[in-house]
Formats: structure tokens, C-alpha cells, sequence
């Protein structure tokens, strides 16, 4: 199995600022992909754009743009055609997820959570499926989650929210097939990024260790590596124990067995 060569290539990454969208974008320039980076802290995104550019002589673009708006997809389509970038590959990170018992939550949140967890996902990846397909050597990656695998009382949004990402990139997978796009949906089990400061607390960490960003990535990489790419893979072999043993149990045993774990 080879690494892909992303030279000449530009790659898309949101929610680039921080966690696995920083760390994609490390890995990707290092294999030669100029990048436009997408997120809303203007002051990190224009620091890892220079850092990039100095230490792998690629184009890094950055983009502030929050993708929780509604019609994001084409106001970032719009922009980058403004800019006159090509893309090859799109990287769908952005996201973040919200903890407690859903009669509780702030309504506002919810929809802020689902817009960018869901809306912009789809959004974002009609906007530019069209033209990574015509041109037929990038990727498109939709950041799933091991929530995808199962119901999350306590992040009830969160957990349907990439359940949607999940089943709707692995549709994608199939539809691309004998284009030349390869399309994966990326499960990270909890890792260490500021997503569980941005739930404010680690309850929903669950019983398998914390990955890296760096740990992440690779297996993203190494499952795009491959000749024949799946439809989607689980970073961690903890995770993929996890994600497999919930298929023996009843739904309702499942359910209550996540429940014990993100109880508070």
C-alpha cells in the first residue's frame, strides 16, 4: 500500500483551526496538497496558513467563515470561486456536540449543533461533489463519529446527528464509485482536541483510551491509502471492538448500556 501523492492538488478542510482539522491539514501538506483552510478564528487559521506554507512550501488559504449559517455551502463555494481555487478533495470536520438531558438544552444550541453537524455537511458536500467528481483523484471525508453507532442519552442531538453523517457519506461512496472520488466517513472514538472542552465534560469519554489527532488522521490516511477505499472506518481497535459488540445486543440493552456510560 502506497501514500498518496496530494501534490497538485488542493484540498478543503473546516473546522481547520483546532483538533483533527489541524492535524489533516498537517498531514495533507506534508504529502504536497496546497489547502484552504475554513473556520471562524481568524488569528489561528491565518498562524497555521503561515506555518504551513514555511515549513511545506505549499498554498495555505485561510477562510473565516462560520459554517453554522444556513445556505453555507454556497456562500464557501461562492468565496473559493471568488479566490479562483480549484479543489480536488474536501475535508468535512467542523462540528461539535452538546451534553445533557435533551428536555434541558437550550433550543438555540440544538439547532446552532445540527446546522453545522448536519446541514453544513450536506450542504458543503453538494456544493462541491460535482467538481470533485469531474476531476476524479481527491477525497471526500465527512467526519462521522462513534456516536454514529449507537443511541447517546445525555447527547441525543449529537449521536443522531452523526448517525446522519454516517449512513449519508457511505450513500455517497457508493453513488462516487468509478468516478475516481474516493468518499469516507472518518469514527473517531473520544479524543483529545477541545471538543470535550466545548461539551464541558469528559462523562460521554467512554471506557476506550483517548486517541491522538495524530492517530486519528493516519487511520483516515492509511483507509484512503488503499487500493479499494471502504465506505467508512472506526479509528482505534477498542472502538471497533465497541462499535461491533453493540450489534449482538438488543436495542433496548444497547441503549441502556451507553446510558450507564454517559450518566451523570
Amino acid at each position: 500500500m502506497n501514500a498518496v501523492d496530494y501534490r497538485g492538488r488542493t484540498t478543503l478542510i473546516t473546522g481547520a483551526s483546532a483538533g483533527l482539522g489541524t492535524e489533516f491539514a498537517r498531514r495533507l501538506a506534508a504529502r504536497g496538497s496546497d489547502l484552504v483552510l475554513v473556520a471562524r478564528r481568524a488569528e489561528r487559521l491565518e498562524a497555521l496558513a503561515a506555518e504551513l506554507s514555511a515549513t511545506y512550501g505549499v498554498k495555505a488559504e485561510p477562510i473565516v467563515m462560520d459554517l453554522a449559517v444556513a445556505g453555507s455551502g454556497a456562500l464557501l463555494a461562492a468565496e473559493v470561486e471568488r479566490r479562483g481555487i480549484t479543489l480536488s478533495s474536501v475535508v468535512n470536520n467542523a462540528g461539535f456536540g452538546t451534553f445533557g438531558p435533551f428536555h434541558e438544552e437550550d433550543p438555540e444550541r440544538l439547532r446552532e449543533e445540527i446546522g453545522l453537524d448536519v446541514t453544513a455537511v450536506v450542504d458543503i458536500s453538494r456544493a462541491f461533489i460535482g467538481g470533485l467528481r469531474e476531476r476524479g483523484e481527491g477525497v471526500l471525508v465527512n467526519v462521522a463519529s462513534m456516536a454514529a453507532y449507537q443511541p447517546i442519552p445525555n447527547m441525543a442531538v449529537y449521536g443522531a446527528s452523526k448517525a446522519f453523517v454516517l449512513s449519508f457519506t457511505e450513500a455517497l461512496w457508493q453513488e462516487s464509485r468509478g468516478t475516481g472520488l474516493r468518499v469516507l466517513a472518518l469514527s473517531p472514538g473520544a479524543t483529545r482536541t477541545e471538543f470535550f472542552d466545548v461539551l464541558g465534560t469528559e462523562d460521554a469519554a467512554g471506557v476506550a483510551p483517548m486517541q491522538t489527532a495524530e492517530q486519528v488522521v493516519r487511520t483516515a490516511l492509511r483507509a484512503l491509502d488503499r487500493r479499494n477505499p471502504p465506505p467508512s472506518v472506526i479509528s482505534g481497535a477498542a472502538n471497533r471492538v465497541s462499535a461491533y459488540a453493540g450489534r449482538l445486543l438488543s436495542r433496548r440493552r444497547l441503549v441502556k448500556t451507553v446510558a450507564r456510560m454517559t450518566g451523570r
